[in-house]
């Protein structure tokens, strides 16, 4: 099992400390992030929350996937770890083998 847990299909308006609130009623919250756009600074409707216990991360999942939070269904899981993506040419095709 694992502590820490993806949060997606959020509102757009949804803060830290007000998914902190949410997930702390099932637990105690280490740590909050909502994943924002780096242009706008908006948020992109998805974060992650990591609880002290995977007890505690359990029953916030039990808890609160499906639920309805600011007009949208939550839906709460594990988070799957991070794979590390090759950092390339922007997806343009890389290489142009020598032609210009």
């Amino acid at each position: 099992m694992g502590k820490k847990l993806y949060v997606g299909n959020m509102s757009y308006d949804i803060d830290s400390s007000s998914l902190e609130q949410l997930f702390s009623a099932h637990g105690t919250v280490e740590s909050v992030q909502v994943i924002s756009d780096r242009r706008t600074g908006r948020s992109k409707g998805f974060g992650f929350v990591e609880m002290s216990s995977d007890e505690e991360a359990q029953a916030a999942i039990t808890a609160l996937d499906g639920h309805d939070h600011g007009g949208r269904s939550i839906k709460v899981n594990l988070a799957k770890p991070r794979t590390d993506r090759p950092r390339g040419s922007g997806g343009y095709g890389g290489d142009r083998g020598g032609r210009y």
